[in-house]
């Protein structure tokens, strides 16, 4: 997968994608992975934090964070799936019109 220097370097961790080829299923892993872990961390560290000033028992917290922790990673984890099978299916679609083109 092509990575141009012009991307920033967020753009480039959560979305390594020119729009030139299709996402393999190992680069789908990858970013449904880091995906699952940047939006996730945020709500980890919140929910620590209310957790902590709430002063909550620590099997109370630890299965909270726990939950949290699952929740993230299914729900972002899913939605970069979703992103990935649109974006392949844009440049199939395209590579298809650009063949028909030829034609």
């Amino acid at each position: 997968m092509s990575q141009p220097q012009d991307y920033s370097l967020i753009r480039r961790i959560l979305l390594p994608f020119s729009g030139n080829e299709t996402i393999t299923p190992g680069q789908r892993w990858r970013i449904m992975l880091v995906w699952g872990l940047v939006f996730t961390l945020p709500m980890l560290l919140c929910t620590l934090l209310v957790g902590l000033a709430a002063k909550s028992s620590t099997g109370k917290l630890i299965t909270l964070l726990t939950i949290v922790f699952l929740a993230g990673i299914i729900l972002f984890g899913a939605t970069a799936a979703f992103a990935v099978s649109s974006i392949n299916r844009s440049v199939r679609l395209r590579e298809q019109r650009k063949e028909q083109a030829n034609k």
